[in-house]
């Protein structure tokens, strides 16, 4: 065993809740196993690098497959405004050219330090470059469908794509998109298949227009909807997420214990909060900031989030709503807005939460001994430990 060792300003294991101040990893240099972190007893003795070392990152909400779409967008749309952008532009690469961005992309999340992904897949455009990437990807076939006489087809269709996936040697398996692009049929027909994966990811909350939908059947995504000649969901007076929660009791009878996470909660409450964890013991909670902000100038209620002591993940969502598939954006994103939460916990949910999620923490999330993690810098840190504006991550191993 070839053991190598890094030391660093800042070592975040995420094995305690504070880094390592002049800290060391060594590693195994064949396969990135971590061997040890402890503490430089004589920084004169060794270089000390001017940075962090974290555990590589898990994003876990990304669209790669739209990678064709970067810069395409106009910002500040809203969801509905959104929604026709993807709708005229999505399908304008054939699959080649949609294949050579994703593996450009892929590329880039890898040298940034990014170990694992949980990808939305519409297409099998992507899964041949997963299958031979060294990234861990699991990948969520998600469904459309408005109408409830397509939901067999719709359903038969993605069964044909999980095949290909399967084919490729990916892990994947059908799941929903949101309630607005959906039938409560197809809902809960996709949800069920999702679930007997033991993986579900559900796009929730992303914004008020979806909720006005559920509530009062006004707004944006209601006229978007009609005027499309799509079939709304029920106008329920309550949450889009506690829609989907008797959607999901339709599919399976509660509680839950596959893990399940939930992606956007910009509009989540409290009673919303309530409502999920009641019945899905392992639930996660996606927030993609940059994303959001993208779209609609909004972010999810990250105070009451962590008040409820829910277990968060950080995403990217695609390059249609972002500008790069950036984890440290996304973290300084966060940090400049939630400036109180420390830069540990933030790193949990960017990289152990996520790896949780995945059920990969076994070997992926922490710089904990016999973990290949990744390892990971982050350079121009701050002072006190926290990304800055001009924060950028590399991957070591």
């Amino acid at each position: 065993m070839a053991i190598n060792r890094i030391a660093a300003a800042y070592v975040y294991t995420l094995d305690a809740a504070e880094p390592i101040r002049n800290g060391f990893v060594e590693y195994d240099d064949a396969d990135g196993t971590v061997i040890r972190t402890g503490r430089c007893e004589d920084t004169s003795a060794e270089e000390v690098l001017d940075c962090a070392v974290v555990p590589g990152f898990v994003n876990t909400h990304c669209h790669v497959e739209l990678s064709h779409l970067h810069g395409k967008f106009r910002k500040g749309t809203g969801m509905a405004g959104f929604i026709d952008q993807i709708n005229a532009l999505r399908d304008w690469a054939g699959k080649e050219v949609k294949q050579e961005l994703v593996r450009k992309w892929m590329d880039k999340m890898w040298a940034d330090g990014v170990s694992a992904m949980a990808d939305i897949s519409n297409d099998d455009s992507s899964f041949e470059i997963k299958k031979n990437h060294p990234m861990y990807t699991r990948t969520f076939l998600e469904v459309f469908g408005s109408e409830p006489e397509m939901c067999e087809g719709v359903m038969a269709d993605v069964a044909e794509l999980k095949k290909a996936a399967d084919a490729s040697g990916i892990d994947a398996a059908p799941t929903p998109h949101s309630c607005y692009t959906m039938s409560p049929q197809l809902l809960s027909a996709s949800s069920a298949a999702g679930l007997e994966s033991g993986f579900l990811s559900y796009h929730s909350q992303e914004s008020q227009e979806e909720e006005d939908l559920l509530l009062t059947g006004t707004g944006a995504m209601y006229e978007n909807r009609k005027r499309s000649g799509m079939s709304t969901p029920p106008v329920t007076g309550e949450s889009s997420l506690k829609y989907f929660l008797g959607r999901l009791a339709a599919a399976k009878t509660p509680p839950y214990d596959e893990n399940i996470l939930l992606v956007h909660n910009v509009c989540l409450s409290q009673g919303d909060i309530d409502a999920a964890t009641q019945v899905m013991k392992n639930v996660y909670w996606a927030v993609c900031p940059l994303s959001n902000i993208f779209i609609h100038d909004a972010l999810p209620p990250i105070d009451l989030m962590r008040a409820n002591k829910l277990a968060i993940t950080v995403g990217t969502d695609s390059l249609s709503s972002n500008d790069d598939l950036d984890m440290v954006k996304e973290l300084y994103c966060l940090h400049s807005n939630f400036p109180d939460v420390p830069m540990a916990e933030m790193l949990e949910w960017a990289c152990l939460n996520g790896a949780r999620f995945l059920a990969k923490d076994d070997v992926l999330g922490s710089l904990a001994p016999g973990k290949r993690p990744g390892i990971v810098l982050v350079r121009n840190i701050g002072k006190d430990g926290f990304v800055t504006g001009e924060s950028y991550s590399e991957r070591l191993i």
